[in-house]
């Protein structure tokens, strides 16, 4: 019989879609409490997705006997906080993007969760799980993709003064960074998911769409470890909303579709250097299985590698890379000169990428 694990949410935004993916799920997961300090948003998501128990207090739902994972859907300025709280609770964590505020706190939490055994923090990156993406992965590993050449990624999208009406959003001690930290982050997700990590970035940013304190408009150029180049451009002044993603390797060509919130999903494109070649691709992706994607597969598979004792699918290592990026670019920005990777204790940014007279309320936090 497979055992359910019972889910103690955090949080009323983003929360909404882990739930459709606990409950698409539901044979695997159960949630019984939600925690929200906001009332009104927390109990309609309780009512909605039936869930028996609503609290705004975090620390009761944390020691409730009965909650194998804390799932952490709260602004990302609160997020490391409450997952050291969880696993010394001796919970499983999932963790929504941004993970944290500096490579610095990934790296403590690494050590925090070792020392805690047999707990494991999942960080959120959905997207991994589209057919597109999941496609081109089997491709690579069947060897049919050849070298990689150069990949270019667009977030072009639209966020206007409403969506800065949030109070913490657009700030850098609460939301922690821009559109490059917030927005395009699963797009740069999936060029480390395919490619490994990066070893040098340059990046230009800049606030040009609304008055807010962080980027709304950023330009990438990027070295990757395995020798290709990478070109990522974010915007959210775009009225027309795309997101796309294009791979150009020695024997293939790949491009996503430009739907903006699902750019991992079908139908992705592969067009082959010759006839023999694409027909060998073809017949390739004749045999692809489909499965559920999105939060519905992460969710899958973590509950499948804590029954294995696996590392989740999505590990502190890729949020590392994925914050590695982010403070590459804000450190290029701000010097001028292209940033090399890793991130290492030495590096001026690595216990914060937030600018110098912002940092007093994090080191306080």
């Amino acid at each position: 019989m497979t055992k359910k694990l019972r889910v103690g949410v955090v949080g009323a935004g983003i929360a909404s879609r882990h739930l459709t993916g606990f409950a698409w799920n539901r044979e695997l997961f159960e949630v019984p409490v939600l925690c929200s300090l906001d009332e009104e948003r927390g109990k309609a998501l309780c009512e909605e997705f039936t869930i028996p128990d609503y609290t705004q207090d975090v620390e009761t739902l944390i020691r409730r006997a009965d909650i194998d994972v804390v799932d952490i859907c709260t602004p990302p300025s609160s997020h490391f906080e409450i997952c050291r709280r969880a696993i010394d609770a001796g919970k499983h964590v999932i963790c929504e993007k941004p993970l944290f505020g500096s490579i610095a706190e990934v790296d403590e939490m690494s050590r925090f969760v070792a020392r805690a055994e047999g707990l494991t923090l999942m960080p959120i990156f959905q997207y991994r799980y589209g057919s597109g993406v999941q496609k081109l992965k089997m491709l690579i590993e069947l060897g049919l993709t050849g070298s990689p050449f150069l990949t270019t990624i667009e977030t072009h999208w639209w966020r206007g003064p409403d969506y800065y009406a949030v109070p913490w959003r657009g700030k850098w001690e609460t939301e922690l960074g821009g559109g490059l930290l917030g927005h395009a982050i699963h797009a740069h997700d999936m060029l480390n998911y395919v490619h490994g990590g990066c070893a040098e970035v340059f990046s230009y940013g800049a606030t040009l769409v609304n008055p807010i304190e962080v980027e709304d408009t950023a330009a990438l150029s990027v070295k990757m470890k395995n020798g290709s180049l990478a070109s990522l451009s974010m915007t959210l002044g775009s009225r027309e909303e795309i997101s796309r993603l294009r791979f150009c390797f020695s024997d293939l060509v790949v491009e996503s579709i430009v739907e903006p919130y699902t750019m991992g999903r079908d139908p992705w494109t592969f067009v082959a250097g010759d006839k023999q070649h694409q027909t060998r691709i073809d017949e390739a992706l004749a045999g692809y299985v489909y499965k559920e994607d999105g939060y519905t597969r992460q969710f899958e598979l973590f509950h499948q590698a804590l029954m294995r004792g696996d590392e989740p699918p999505v590990t502190l290592e890729d949020a590392r890379n994925s914050l590695e990026l982010v403070t590459a670019a804000y450190h290029s920005q701000r010097t001028g000169v292209p940033t090399p990777l890793p991130i290492l204790s030495d590096h001026p940014l690595y216990r914060s990428w937030l600018p110098e007279d912002r940092r007093s309320f994090a080191a306080g936090v």
